[in-house]
């Protein structure tokens, strides 16, 4: 591609974590412009690729990051912020409110990436997955002199966030008297009593893939949780990596990824990093098979634990809201799982869904949403009810009362299942991103993810109290 001008960083955006500047203020060095959606775990992945070419050639290049909104909530400077810093962004990031910056530089589709070279012209244009990353960055870089002590300092962030047991969690899992806490920012799994003392810890605290005891094993921001007996399943999302946790004896095994995210790959693993995954994000069990709501490619699969098998149950693999059987239907990164005899129930992040799939002929149905650009806080019927970037479902084992966990509205919801209504919960305040949910001794139990805690909610008397995580 032949070098083009850039324009300049319109005025109206927002910088959510770094002091204003301008691309003639980065000039000198290449430069990375980024133009993503927090929500999207496709944006989220591009944006830790650069990351990686980053750590293995510091200094060498800049990166800016361009948050455009898809949903209402992303509007707001506060919960776009924590949306990426979820995901471990410390870059400078731009919050692009009324996608004039995306007008202006004529950007058509999440991610693009435009890459400018130390003189502020554009050299390349990476639209999607499409491009080989690796090859640009170094020919951008090329013929570079050596970077100063100035240019591997990195960026500071403004206002970062504080320092608490937790830090982003994101899953949840609780027992008659436990909580497992998945401490996603952390990269660390807790076993807590229900009162908040940690009795151990599975995990180093460093995003890593290594089995074995819990103080030596390590995660990559793990995600979704499921209990069986003596075993914890782990979705380790970051480590595109399906484990489990030997709660006896506290060992750490991988079952299947292998470290990277990619296409799965159908059938039998002789071991397991024979095939890749690509962002599970959460786990449901159900006959010897877990269910993996994998976000990255909008399909669900299951792994057999007894054959060690693989196999793609529903998805077509495009973002869509689309009924019908197994590969004809399509999901919108699913998010959340919760099996309950031979139906599984899914979580559609950017559909704003919530799905059921009959799991004897995998045949998908929706039962609250209405397509990926159709979100909302209605209560009612569902034909007539909408959800806004839901993160997690999770049901008791008592009624059939499906509880949501509505992100984007910042909010607790219910859908009584066999037809019932869609309904706001009323809670004495606002939620701050919860990301996942449980049900167990008589609450539902909350992971706020934004506010780095966990949460009690009383259906009974209504009360909401906070889980003091004690280590």
């Amino acid at each position: 591609m032949n070098a083009q001008s850039t324009m300049e960083l319109p005025r109206s955006g927002i910088w959510l974590n770094a002091a204003p500047t301008t691309l003639q203020d980065h000039a000198g060095r290449p430069l990375v412009l980024a133009f993503v959606n927090g929500a999207s775990v496709w944006c989220m992945q591009r944006l830790a690729e650069v990351a990686q070419w980053q750590a293995r050639n510091p200094g060498r290049l800049q990166l800016l990051v361009m948050q455009v909104p898809r949903f209402d909530f992303e509007r707001e400077p506060q919960p776009a912020l924590k949306l990426l810093r979820r995901h471990g962004i410390t870059a400078p990031i731009l919050l692009d409110a009324q996608w004039e910056a995306w007008r202006a530089f004529g950007v058509e589709a999440w991610p693009t990436l435009l890459l400018l070279d130390a003189q502020g012209q554009e050299r390349e244009r990476l639209v999607g997955a499409a491009g080989d990353l690796e090859r640009a960055l170094n020919a951008l870089c090329e013929g570079l002199s050596p970077p100063l002590d100035e240019d591997l300092r990195g960026n500071r962030e403004t206002s970062p966030e504080p320092r608490l047991p937790l830090r982003f969690p994101a899953g949840l899992v609780a027992s008659a008297d436990r909580l497992y806490v998945a401490d996603t920012g952390h990269h660390r799994i807790l076993e807590c009593t229900h009162s908040g003392r940690v009795l151990r810890q599975f995990g180093v605290g460093s995003a890593d893939l290594v089995n074995g005891p819990a103080g030596e094993a390590a995660f990559n921001r793990p995600h979704g949780m499921v209990l069986e007996r003596e075993t914890l399943y782990v979705a380790d999302t970051g480590n595109h990596a399906l484990r489990r946790i030997h709660l006896p004896s506290g060992q750490v095994e991988t079952l299947c990824g292998n470290g990277r995210a990619g296409e799965p790959v159908a059938g039998v693993l002789a071991q397991p990093w024979d095939s890749p995954l690509n962002h599970p994000q959460d786990i449901a069990i159900a006959d010897n098979q877990l269910y993996i709501a994998m976000a990255g490619d909008n399909r669900v699969w299951s792994y057999d634990l007894g054959l060690r098998s693989l196999r793609w149950r529903v998805g077509a693999g495009v973002m869509e809201v689309r009924d019908g059987g197994g590969h004809l239907a399509a999901l919108a990164q699913p998010c959340g799982l919760v099996a309950v005899q031979q139906v599984l129930y899914v979580c559609d992040a950017l559909g704003s869904a919530i799905r059921s799939v009959q799991l004897r002929g995998d045949v998908v149905q929706t039962l609250v949403g209405q397509g990926p650009w159709e979100f909302g806080s209605t209560d009612g019927a569902r034909a007539q009810a909408h959800l806004q970037y839901p993160q997690a479902i999770a049901m008791g084992s008592e009624s059939p009362l499906l509880w949501i966990a509505d992100a984007g509205n910042g909010c607790l919801r219910t859908l009584r299942l066999g037809g019932g209504d869609l309904t706001t919960v009323n809670l004495p305040r606002r939620l701050h991103g919860p990301a996942a949910l449980a049900v167990a001794a008589g609450a539902v139990w909350i992971a706020e993810s934004d506010a780095h805690a966990i949460l009690r909610f009383d259906p009974v008397s209504g009360e909401l109290s906070n889980v003091p995580i004690e280590e």
